[in-house]
């Protein structure tokens, strides 16, 4: 089935560097649109970046300059790199998969998602 494991969440000051790792499995890794969402409570889910087949990217413009998203097809590994963090960068980060048949990325928004890992937690202190 599939499954997506994130890992790399740590507690930071701000200013430092973080790199979120989610690894996949259970599907065909390199044929699907990847993003990257952050939650914090009582917030909805909301979408900090996308990969799509051809390596194109989408970033939300709040993370802009800042964070990359990358993917490794032949590990099956899809990575966030967030530099110059802040503490609203704080909250947990969730890996995502589109559905089956989905290269091609469309909106940064959550219901496009069809798969979850079980998310990473990023905490940036002032």
């Amino acid at each position: 089935q599939v499954q997506l494991v994130e890992s790399g969440g740590d507690s930071v000051q701000h200013g430092e560097s973080l790199t979120l790792s989610c690894a996949a499995s259970g599907f065909p890794f390199n044929l699907r649109c990847m993003g990257w969402f952050r939650q914090t409570p009582g917030q909805g889910r909301e979408g900090v970046a996308q990969i799509d087949i051809g390596n194109s990217t989408t970033i939300t413009e709040s993370v802009k300059g800042r964070f990359t998203i990358s993917r490794d097809n032949t590990k099956n590994i899809l990575y966030l790199q967030m530099n110059s963090l802040k503490p609203d960068d704080s909250g947990m980060y969730y890996c995502a998969a589109r559905p089956g048949g989905y290269g091609r990325c469309e909106e940064l928004d959550a219901p496009y998602f069809a798969a979850w890992g079980q998310g990473t937690q990023v905490t940036v202190s002032s």
